[in-house]
């Protein structure tokens, strides 16, 4: 069996005595899409930031494609192919959608591979590439803010509520170029609050509730227990 990309085991987190994060199991084979639901306030953004470097557990370990990165800093696990891609579209507004690009260049990336790569994902960008950023639509910005990702050829990609405040048409779009930076043999976890068009691209999935990893297993299981496990068959 290959190492997986990312293993993470009896992870805990807190904010100040709150704890957020209780225990989590958690892994990513090579390659894999997986999928991580559950309902605002189950600790998926915040497994994230752990993940990420940018909020140090309490206690338990993450490996990364077999290194320990407990305690890393974000620029540390870059490094190793780490990349996230934060709730909210982070891009510049007052740039334009190729100054944007470009500034992916400042890490060692050519120009040339930078703007390939992202207008091979997302011709849309190429007609609006002299446009400021923050006068695209939000389905714009979000693709402007993957393509960035992409150009530091990830090994490990982190999607943090990709459909937030989009149309469904636009979210359909977006997860469809999930799956085919997943098929160049990009691994990815993503952050979903809205399970269906997530479990369409992915290979396994995992459910979140009260801090902790409930279930797992492929789409069509985890589809089937989505409503028990988080409401408690209420649904």
């Amino acid at each position: 069996m290959s190492v997986p990309i990312l293993d993470i085991i009896d992870l805990h987190a807190a904010y100040g005595r709150i704890e957020v994060l209780r225990g989590v199991n958690l892994t990513v084979p090579k390659g894999a899409v997986v999928a991580l639901l559950g309902p605002n306030g189950a600790g998926k953004s915040t497994l994230l930031k752990v993940i990420s470097g940018q909020m140090q557990q309490t206690s338990g370990d993450i490996h990364l494609a077999g290194i320990h990165v407990t305690g890393a800093k974000p620029d540390d696990l870059a490094r190793l192919g780490l990349t996230t891609i934060p709730e909210g579209r982070s891009v510049f507004p007052n740039l334009t959608v190729e100054e944007n690009l470009l500034l992916m260049s400042y890490a060692g990336v050519a120009p040339e591979a930078v703007f390939d790569t992202a207008y091979s994902y997302f011709p849309r960008l190429h007609e609006r590439r002299f446009q400021l950023a923050g006068t695209m639509s939000g389905g714009e910005q979000q693709m402007l803010a993957m393509a960035r990702a992409l150009a530091s050829d990830p090994a490990l990609l982190l999607l943090d509520e990709l459909s937030m405040g989009l149309a469904p048409l636009i979210v359909d779009e977006l997860y469809e170029t999930v799956a085919k930076i997943a098929e160049t043999g990009v691994s990815i976890l993503v952050v979903e609050q809205f399970a269906r068009t997530a479990l369409r691209v992915s290979d396994y999935a995992a459910v979140m509730t009260g801090g902790t990893v409930v279930a797992t297993g492929e789409p069509d299981e985890i589809n089937a227990i989505m409503a028990d496990v988080i409401l408690g068959g209420a649904a």
